[in-house]
């Protein structure tokens, strides 16, 4: 599989000397995953950093081989990883979506949910403003794999959507997260705990 494609890169890891495995969230092919050739170097560094966007370019030369992808920068979420609140979300955001959907099978809806999502992190002047944002992606990832739950609504009391991001732990905890849900989940953790301070 060759393609091109704007994409969301939502994991990175280091691979030998030099390079990292990224995996990324397209909106046609999915989520797919590629060695990025010189991905720790001074270069690249910037652009492989989990809720960038990108522009992405997989080449496949063999079955047996993971695709070499090429990776272009087209909007960096890097500054908002320097804020701790910003940061546990962005985090917390790409982790549950690498965690949990399966290789090159495609979720439009959950391509622009995620990428809404990371938008109103960025912008947004506090929590108050994307925490519901939150709540609904995490919902709809729950019914797009299968797991039911009704759309929560929306509220502007802070109160009311962190309850609802509180109600929404134990089914992504015990669904989506079932089988690996102490480290996934310790960064959703994080983040409830930077969000109950904003309760005090």
């Amino acid at each position: 599989m060759n393609l091109r494609a704007p994409a969301i890169l939502i994991a990175s890891r280091s691979h030998g000397e030099t390079a990292v495995i990224a995996r990324a969230l397209t909106e046609q092919y999915g989520l797919v995953a590629g060695y990025v050739a010189g991905g720790r170097g001074r270069q690249l560094r910037p652009v492989v950093i989990p809720g960038n966007a990108v522009a992405l370019d997989l080449h496949v030369k063999s079955d047996a081989q993971l695709p070499f992808m090429r990776l272009e920068l087209t909007t960096s979420r890097a500054p908002w990883m320097t804020e701790p609140l910003p940061a546990a979300a962005i985090q917390w955001a790409c982790a549950l979506t690498a965690a949990t959907l399966p290789e090159r099978q495609s979720y439009p809806s959950l391509y622009t949910g995620l990428d809404a999502l990371l938008t109103a992190i960025c912008h947004a002047p506090s929590a108050r403003g994307w925490l519901s944002v939150m709540v609904t992606y995490e919902a709809m990832l729950l019914r797009e794999l299968g797991y039911g739950g009704e759309k929560p609504g929306a509220s502007e009391d802070f109160a009311a959507q962190f309850a609802l991001f509180r109600a929404l732990h134990v089914p992504i905890r015990d669904h989506l997260l079932a089988e690996r849900s102490r480290d996934v989940m310790a960064a959703r953790t994080a983040l409830g705990e930077r969000l109950a301070r904003m309760m005090e």
